[in-house]
């Protein structure tokens, strides 16, 4: 992981030279929470402004580190990222608690993230990642291997939406998935015991044939509705 962050932070730093402010590491592998088969490397680029030159010029980088099973680096202008916290409030929350500066300027320091459309964000990307969800298992449900990759690849980001449905329910909302899915079973009530199944299996703990996927995603999709349903509840 750290070879490959310094191969990508190298080649960012030839490309853009003082045009390049920030590089930022965020999420679960900022933390030390990175699981090398499932987990992703989310990384922040900041640059001075960012018009077709700069586009052009990340292409080779992108498809570089794409090719390395990572998503394409987040890139932003600096101006850009000041006025953009009201949008993504749900992003900007995970990285100011999770982050490793890599090359340059803190930039998230003193950041002030607006919440005004924080709750319809949450209930938006709950929606609309369950509905993507439901789409790509329609393709895979009588295949027990596929199904269980799509159980794994997908926790995690509804871990995150559970967090931050928590927080706007106003309770402690941890990191750790495991302790998150504990306090959504004591607070939203709502059977986690699946979920940890499905982390057993992300974290190599019990092997793909132990873990029966389509009980499991029924009671994974049960799980994803009650937290929906609670926070379509809160004041909108």
């Amino acid at each position: 992981m750290e070879r490959e962050l310094n191969q990508l932070v190298e080649k960012l730093k030839r490309t853009y030279g003082d045009r390049l402010v920030s590089v930022v590491l965020y999420g679960s592998a900022a933390v030390g929470d990175h699981h090398g088969r499932f987990s992703d490397l989310n990384v922040l680029c900041v640059l001075r402004q960012i018009g077709p030159g700069e586009l052009a010029d990340s292409a080779p980088i992108f498809r570089w580190w794409r090719e390395r099973g990572n998503p394409a680096p987040l890139l932003l202008g600096l101006e850009e990222l000041r006025r953009s916290t009201d949008c993504f409030p749900i992003e900007f929350h995970d990285i100011t608690e999770r982050r490793r500066v890599l090359y340059g300027e803190d930039v998230i320091e003193g950041l002030e993230i607006d919440d005004s459309f924080y709750r319809a964000q949450v209930e938006h990307e709950l929606r609309a990642k369950l509905l993507r969800l439901r789409q790509k298992a329609a393709g895979v449900m009588k295949d027990k291997d596929l199904l269980r990759t799509l159980l794994a690849d997908s926790l995690p980001t509804f871990c995150t939406l559970f967090r931050h449905a928590l927080r706007l329910m106003g309770h402690e909302a941890p990191f750790e998935k495991r302790v998150l899915l504990e306090r959504l079973r004591q607070t939203v009530g709502v059977d986690t015991a699946p979920l940890e199944r499905i982390l057993d299996l992300r974290e190599a703990k019990i092997k793909a044939r132990q873990l029966d996927p389509a009980p499991v995603f029924r009671a994974y999709l049960e799980a994803i509705e009650g937290v929906i349903a609670r926070v379509d509840e809160l004041p909108k």
